[in-house]
């Protein structure tokens, strides 16, 4: 009800006192009921009220004089009061709340939990990269009242934004991926990266867990700043879910063997490549955690629905095996990326990439080493949009390719700004010459 909706936020209602169920900010994406949440960003989005009720919001947060005729809830800012929504959203939830952040793997770890949660329990978890100050609240707002378990996708543009999110969410689980060098431009340091990322473990109750990557000193290292019980998780044999076996098939296809306190545990992710290994073990563990069975976990890796351009394989119209990688990248992904490319059997194999952003300083060093490592795996690199890799970049990817047929496996990846999606949509359409 708006009323509840005043009431959360302090805001003073006006209009019909009308229910309204889930939120969005996006005026394109209303559906009938929904609370719309106009915000102050690029374009004001209070100008898009009259779309969102058009397409069946019933009511709407405003910082603006409201419209005649209509139920609103008139805040002094929208942000703000969408924050205390979500932690009013945040208070209907009993069961576990589980926070993941970290470097690389953030989206494609929340999925795979999401899966395995799946098998037991009614699960509500972040769309596709729903990380932030206004992603993190509304998940917490639209998941049904009857949520088992939610998980909780955090990122961070500097020191202090997860602890910020975890005000909201309040979670119960932690997951940390791993601490690597990404958005160093931002952080200043990896070390600032793990202070950011720690934030999560501090955050988290006696009672809770804290999940950290065993094979990352400054992910295991957290285990100092976490008042709740720690499992870990890796390559490394000190890990409690430990990676014992990882390959490949001839599309990528991950078989795992894990071995952990709750028994030996095998299965076939529903991600790709070899660098989703050490995410599928922390979304074991925490399943294992919250007493599923090691069949019921390997079930729900394999059965997990995995959010696009993130190491999706298809084979081409020329027959050319397309890797889409292209949603993010920085040096640890990337490798992850290569790693899995050179370990196809393909004659050629080839990386079309990409700037990787927020990396400081030391872009020019980190595009130089990514290329090197190309030439150290056999692999052709094709530049776009920036000549960071020390190689000239090229305006026509099929054209610098030249036969694209069955002997040739291609991954595509930068961050998300180059764009290359629409490339690998390219590759991914072009016919044999």
């Amino acid at each position: 009800m708006t009323s509840e909706v005043a009431a959360a936020t302090g805001g003073e209602r006006f209009g019909p006192d009308v229910a309204v169920s889930g939120a969005t900010q996006d005026s394109r994406v209303v559906a009938p009921g929904t609370l719309f949440v106009p915000l102050m960003a690029e374009r004001n989005g209070h100008d898009f009220i009259d779309q969102a009720l058009a397409a069946g919001a019933h009511g709407y947060l405003t910082s603006e004089p409201a419209r005649p005729g209509t139920s609103a809830v008139v805040v002094d800012d929208t942000m703000r009061a969408l924050s205390d929504l979500g932690r009013a959203a945040r208070r209907r939830l009993s069961g576990p709340v589980i926070g993941i952040t970290g470097s690389v793997g953030k989206t494609s770890t929340k999925d795979l939990a999401a899966g395995v949660m799946a098998e037991r329990f009614v699960t509500h978890a972040s769309e596709r990269s729903f990380n932030n100050e206004i992603g993190v609240p509304l998940t917490l707002l639209n998941a049904h009242d009857n949520t088992e378990v939610a998980l909780i996708e955090m990122g961070a543009r500097g020191i202090g934004h997860i602890a910020s999110l975890c005000d909201v969410a309040a979670p119960t689980i932690g997951i940390v991926t791993t601490v690597a060098g990404a958005h160093t431009g931002e952080f200043g340091s990896i070390e600032n990266i793990a202070v950011a990322k720690g934030e999560l473990i501090e955050a988290l109750p006696a009672d809770g867990l804290a999940v950290l990557n065993a094979d990352v000193p400054l992910a295991a290292g957290m285990a100092d700043r976490s008042a709740a019980p720690v499992l870990t998780f890796g390559r490394s044999s000190s890990a409690d879910v430990c990676v014992v076996d990882a390959t490949l098939d001839a599309e990528l296809r991950l078989h795992l063997t894990l071995d952990t306190p709750w028994g030996r545990l095998e299965s076939n992710p529903a991600t790709r490549g070899v660098q989703m290994a050490t995410n599928a073990a922390a979304a074991a563990a925490v399943g294992l955690h919250l007493g599923l069975s090691t069949d019921q976990v390997s079930a729900g890796l394999g059965a997990a629905h995995v959010s696009p351009w993130r190491m999706e394989v298809v084979e081409g119209a020329s027959g050319a095996l397309i890797v889409n990688d292209s949603y993010n990248a920085n040096p640890t992904s990337m490798r992850g990326a290569f790693e899995s490319l050179a370990a196809l059997h393909h004659p050629r194999r080839v990386a079309v990439v990409g700037y990787m952003a927020e990396l400081g300083d030391d872009e020019g060093n980190d595009h130089r080493a990514v290329a090197a490592l190309a030439g150290e795996l056999d692999i052709e690199l094709i530049a776009v949009g920036t000549d960071l890799y020390g190689v000239s970049p090229v305006d026509d990817v099929l054209q610098a390719i030249g036969d694209l047929g069955p002997d040739v496996a291609v991954v595509v990846k930068a961050s998300r700004a180059a764009g290359l999606e629409r490339v690998a949509e390219s590759l991914i359409a072009a016919t044999p010459d």
